[in-house]
C-alpha cells in the first residue's frame, strides 16, 4: 500500500467511539492541526463529545496551557457526524469503541465499504487481537493497533502495534502520525498485553502471592517497594487506584491468552475480592480503607527500646558485608568483627536469593540469633530511604528486636518481614526484569522500546531491562535461580535472554586463562 504523507495539512481523521479515550485521541489531534470527524453509534454522543472538547480547549486557554487562537482553532477542526458514512474521505480512521472482538470486526467491516482503499484503519484495543480484528477485513495490511493510554492528552506514550498481516508502511505513517500529535510511539507485535500490560504482569502478581504467603501486608509491601527502589505507587495502591474489577480480569485475559504461562498466574485474592466488591477506592474499600476518598493507612511501627547487642555480619557477600557493616557503625551499633560469631553475639545474613533459613543453614549460624538484611537495596544506586529485615521461623524476638533498633537509631524506616527467599523488592524487581528480558526474547520490542513504554506507561523509575543492567544481570539471575529452587515454580524460570547475557557478564569478568 502507499504511505501516507501524515504531516499534510488537509489530514482527516476520522474517530469511532467518542467515551473517554475516543475524546483524548480527538483532542490531541485537533491541537495537532488535523480535521477530525467524530462519530458514536449512540445519538448525540458524538456532538456532546465536541461540547465537551470545546469546554477542554477554553479551560486549557484560561489556564494559559493554551493560546485563544489555538484554542478556537482546535474547536474549529472537530466536526460530528451522525453516520458512519460520512467518514468518507478521512485519510486514517482510529476505532475506540467497546473491547469486544466481534464488535470490532464488525465495525471495521462496515468501514471498509465507506473509507477509500488508502484509508488507515486503526484500533485502540487495549487487550484483542489485532490479527484478529484484521481478519475479518477484505483489505487486512492497513488495519494495526494504534493503542493510547488513559488519560490520552496526559499519557504520552502510544503503542503501535503489527498485525501479521499488517504492512509496514502503515505502521511507519501511524509512528509519524503519533511523533505529529506529541506523543511518543514504540512498535509491538501482535501478542497479548503488547508491551505495558504485558511488561506490567510482574508487578502486581509477584507482589500478591508475597502477600498470600503471609511474608509481609499489603502496607509493608507497598513501602518497601516505593521506599528502596522508587515506584511512586505501591502495587496494592495501584490496584486500588485501578479497581480491581478492572485489574483482575486482566491478569486473567493475559494468563489465558498466554495458555497459563506460570510467569502471569492471577492470584484468588483478587478474586475473592472482586467476588466481594471490594474493588478499591471506588467501592470505597480495597486493599485500604478509604475515608472521603483517602486511604486508611496503617502506621509503620517503631523501633523498639532494647538493650543492645554486638552484631557479627556475614562475610559470604564480600561487597555487602562491608556495605551493612558501614550502616552499622554509622548507627552506633557494635559490631562483632570476629570470623565466627561470639555467643552473646546476633547474627545478621545479607542473602541474595535466598530466605533468612537457607543462609544461617549455610554458615552454620544458630537460626534462634539470625536476621536477615536486604543487601541489594542498601546499595546507594537504589536506597532511597527504607531497610528491609527478614526474621526466620526461631529468630528469637530480642534479636530481632536489637537488629531492628540498632538500624533503627539511622531513623531511616524499616520494615520486618518473615521468611522469603528474595525478600522483597528483590522478588518483585527480578519478575518485573525477567519478563522485560522475555519480551525481548520473543521480539514484541526492541529492548529501547520496551524501557521507553515502560517508564511512560508504567511511571516505573526506571525500564526493565535498564533495572536489571543497574543490579546486573549476573544478580537477577541468582534471584531466580534462588526462587525456583526454593518453590519448584516454573513462574521463576530464566528467559534466555537473560541467562545468556549474565553468562557474558560474568565471562568479561573472569580473567583470560
Amino acid at each position: 500500500m502507499n504511505t501516507l504523507d501524515v504531516q499534510r495539512s488537509d489530514l482527516t481523521l476520522g474517530v469511532v467511539g467518542t467515551g473517554l479515550m475516543g475524546r483524548g485521541i480527538a483532542q490531541i489531534a485537533a491541537q495537532a492541526g488535523i480535521a477530525v470527524r467524530l462519530f458514536d453509534a449512540r445519538a448525540g454522543a458524538a456532538e456532546e463529545a465536541r461540547a465537551a472538547l470545546v469546554a477542554t480547549f477554553g479551560s486549557l486557554a484560561a489556564k494559559g496551557k493554551l493560546s485563544a487562537a489555538a484554542a478556537d482553532q482546535s474547536a474549529a477542526r472537530l466536526q460530528p457526524v451522525d453516520a458512519l458514512s460520512a467518514l468518507a474521505g478521512c485519510h486514517v480512521v482510529v476505532e475506540a469503541i467497546v473491547e469486544n472482538l466481534d464488535a470490532k470486526r464488525e465495525l471495521f467491516r462496515s468501514l471498509e465499504a465507506v473509507v477509500d482503499e488508502d484509508c488507515l484503519l486503526a484500533t485502540n484495543t487495549s487487550s484483542l487481537s489485532v490479527t484478529a480484528i484484521a481478519a475479518a477485513c477484505r483489505l487486512p495490511a492497513r488495519v494495526a493497533g494504534f493503542h493510547f493510554f488513559s488519560p490520552v492528552p496526559l499519557m504520552k506514550l502510544v503503542e503501535v502495534i503489527d498485525g501479521l498481516l499488517t504492512a509496514p508502511a502503515l505502521s511507519e505513517a501511524l509512528v509519524e502520525l503519533a511523533r505529529r500529535c506529541g506523543h511518543q510511539p514504540v512498535r509491538a507485535a501482535d501478542t497479548p498485553g503488547f508491551i505495558v500490560n504485558h511488561a506490567g504482569r510482574g508487578y502486581g502478581t509477584e507482589a500478591l502471592r508475597i502477600l498470600g504467603e503471609g511474608i509481609a501486608g499489603h502496607a509493608d509491601i507497598d513501602r518497601i517497594l516505593r521506599g528502596t527502589v522508587g515506584f511512586r505507587m505501591g502495587p496494592f495502591e495501584l490496584f486500588d487506584a485501578v479497581g480491581l474489577d478492572v485489574s483482575h480480569p486482566v491478569m486473567e485475559s493475559i494468563y489465558d491468552q498466554y495458555y497459563q504461562e506460570a510467569r502471569y498466574r492471577p492470584s484468588p485474592l483478587t478474586r475473592n475480592r472482586v467476588a466481594a466488591g471490594l474493588l478499591g477506592r471506588k467501592s470505597g474499600q480495597g486493599f485500604y480503607r478509604y475515608v472521603y476518598g483517602r486511604a486508611e493507612t496503617p502506621e509503620p511501627a517503631a523501633p523498639p527500646t532494647v538493650p543492645a547487642m554486638n552484631i557479627w555480619v556475614s562475610r559470604r557477600d564480600p561487597r555487602a558485608y562491608t556495605r551493612a557493616v558501614q550502616a552499622l557503625h554509622a548507627a552506633g551499633a557494635g559490631v562483632d568483627d570476629g570470623l565466627r560469631p561470639q555467643p552473646d553475639s546476633a547474627c545478621l545474613v545479607l542473602p541474595t536469593g535466598e530466605d533468612c533459613t537457607t543462609a544461617a543453614l549455610a554458615e552454620d549460624l544458630d537460626p534462634a540469633r539470625t536476621v536477615a538484611l536486604d543487601p541489594l537495596f542498601v546499595d546507594p544506586l537504589f536506597l532511597s530511604g527504607h531497610l528491609t529485615l527478614m526474621r526466620n521461623p526461631l529468630t528469637r524476638p530480642d534479636v530481632r528486636d536489637a537488629l531492628w533498633a540498632a538500624l533503627g537509631s539511622m531513623a531511616l524506616p524499616i520494615s520486618v518481614i518473615n521468611d522469603s527467599p528474595g525478600f522483597v523488592a528483590q522478588r518483585v524487581v527480578a519478575m518485573i526484569v525477567n519478563i522485560g528480558c522475555d519480551i525481548a526474547q520473543q521480539g514484541i520490542a526492541t529492548p529501547a522500546d520496551i524501557d521507553r513504554a515502560v517508564t511512560l506507561g508504567l511511571a516505573y523509575p526506571k525500564g526493565p531491562l535498564a533495572m536489571g543492567d543497574a543490579i546486573g544481570p549476573a544478580t537477577v539471575l541468582k534471584i531466580l535461580d534462588g526462587l525456583y529452587a526454593f518453590y519448584r515454580d516454573p513462574r521463576y524460570r530464566p528467559s534466555p535472554w537473560l541467562t545468556r547475557r549474565a553468562r557474558l557478564s560474568v565471562s568479561l569478568l573472569t580473567p583470560e586463562n
